[in-house]
């Protein structure tokens, strides 16, 4: 199937700022997230920004950028411009890949767009199994549940779900057990990004600071599929990047 990978990247993060240009083994982070989605079956990869600056750079590495207003609140209102700017029809796939995911296996770009098309969802993003208490604590490692035919039920960024009939003094470690790590990826046609724009944001959004609950909150389906390919998490924080860092000079050696 054909579509398009959009990926909005802004300077003014507020946990790692200026976070698209971070170095990373010889690379800005940008180039490396472009790099990746280019390794995927999309027919056309753009990046998103609001920046001169990412602008600037992404042009140096020869990659394909469109700039959109600096009013935006969320990636997805960014990506949404961008299809009207770059004129991409209503009925066309996106792929909304985010900008601080520099280790994302092209594998899974391609499965969110095959689960939006298969699933007949407005919506499809992938999730992992959680295997780490720390990531179950984390704040900025998101959490969802979901139905039994693998659509979100809700996004949070507490543990979820609360494992009621947990005794006291119990292992907390096997309350991750069937439980999931969202994982920032999205795909939707330009027609249902149009139509999530046009709703604005709403109070579990502000309140989560997840776009995502916008969706469920107006009644559209997301599908939520564990990804076939192991997943790195992305980059939140200084640490994050330490690590990733570490990771590339490790895979890739000069």
């Amino acid at each position: 199937m054909s579509y398009v990978v959009l990926i909005p990247a802004r300077m003014n993060s507020q946990r790692l700022p200026g976070k698209p240009l971070a170095e990373i083994h010889g690379k800005p982070m940008i180039q490396r997230v472009f790099e990746q989605a280019q390794l995927s079956d999309a027919g056309r990869v753009v990046v998103a920004t609001e920046d001169s600056v990412i602008f600037d750079c992404v042009s140096s590495f020869g990659g394909e950028v469109v700039m959109t207003s600096s009013h935006h609140t969320s990636g997805t209102d960014r990506a949404a411009e961008a299809c009207s700017t770059l004129g991409i029809s209503s009925d066309v796939t996106i792929v909304n890949v985010q900008g601080d995911e520099p280790l994302i296996p092209p594998a899974c770009i391609n499965q969110v767009a095959r689960d939006l098309e298969k699933s007949g969802c407005e919506m499809a993003t992938l999730c992992q199994p959680l295997t780490d208490l720390s990531h179950w604590l984390d704040p900025n490692v998101v959490k969802l549940t979901r139905n039994r035919l693998e659509q979100a039920l809700y996004f949070s960024r507490a543990g979820i779900p609360f494992d009621r009939g947990r005794a006291p003094g119990q292992d907390i470690a096997s309350v991750i057990r069937g439980c999931y790590r969202h994982v920032g990826i999205y795909a939707y046609s330009v027609r249902f990004l149009n139509e999530f724009v046009g709703w604005g944001s709403c109070e579990l959004e502000e309140t989560e600071k997840l776009e995502q609950l916008r969706a469920l909150f107006h009644g559209a389906r997301i599908s939520a599929s564990v990804a076939e390919v192991a997943i790195p998490p992305g980059i939140d924080t200084h640490h994050d990047l330490m690590q990733v860092r570490e990771l590339i000079a490790k895979r890739d050696p000069a």
